[in-house]
């Protein structure tokens, strides 16, 4: 067979990474700047080429490991899809094994190889447009914007696309919040998601919609805070 019709892909993982800040309680994505070519100087999602010996899970574990030096457990990462558009990349093909992962704390960040700069950009929809912003930093994530390196905006679209569809059986994205959450931390993580403010989401209604999915568990003990203290819940 004529070599023009034999492929042998990079195969490279690459993982959207989520997070939730307690002081701006803003959705956040990790996003690293690229050290190497190809796209060196461009901000891109964490990736790493897939091992001989390794599983495609196993490596997105150690992409999480590698990139910002932290341990998290499978049941924190989940597939998302497979990205094959021969155009994805300059040069040599590289087939994208995508995943998420849903840490409940966001680490101080070291840039780990191939990467000069790493920081967690907060995932926000302004008028609709959804948006990624550190500082002066902003991305959009549209499929055709060409601000972050290979196809991470579609990539990042489709990652939102697929939590945006599952918040109302499946709502993993909570994991960012830990163990348990107040109806209004769950309400700021749905709120980017759905275009609006966690304010405009009416929690009586948040409440009535969501029981099955979530189970009261006690309350917050926050002595700071005057008043009727919120109930905790968890995920189902």
């Amino acid at each position: 067979m004529a070599d023009e019709f034999v492929a042998h892909p990079l195969i490279t993982i690459t993982n959207v990474i989520w997070s939730f800040s307690r002081t701006t309680h803003q959705l956040q994505i990790l996003l690293i700047h690229r050290a190497d070519e190809p796209f060196a100087g461009y901000w891109a999602l964490p990736e790493t080429t897939l091992r001989v010996k390794e599983s495609a899970d196993a490596a997105a574990i150690r992409l999480i490991r590698d990139k910002i030096g932290i341990h998290v457990n499978r049941g924190s990462t989940e597939q998302l899809a497979t990205f094959t558009d021969p155009a994805r990349t300059p040069g040599e093909r590289a087939l994208a094994l995508t995943y998420m992962t849903y840490l409940p704390t966001m680490p101080k960040l070291r840039p780990g190889y191939g990467a000069t700069d790493a920081r967690w950009f907060a995932f926000n929809a302004v008028a609709g447009d959804e948006q990624l912003q550190n500082g002066r930093l902003t991305f959009h994530m549209k499929p055709e914007a060409a601000d972050l390196a290979f196809d991470h905006a579609r990539i990042l679209s489709v990652a939102i696309g697929r939590i945006r569809n599952k918040l109302d059986y499946q709502p993993t994205i909570l994991q960012v919040l830990g163990p348990t959450f107040t109806l209004k931390e769950a309400r700021e993580v749905y709120a980017p998601f759905l275009h609006t403010t966690a304010a405009a989401i009416d929690n009586s209604n948040f409440k009535k919609t969501h029981q099955r999915l979530f189970i009261e568990v006690g309350v917050a003990h926050d002595r700071s805070r005057s008043g009727r203290p919120p109930k905790l819940f968890k995920l189902a």
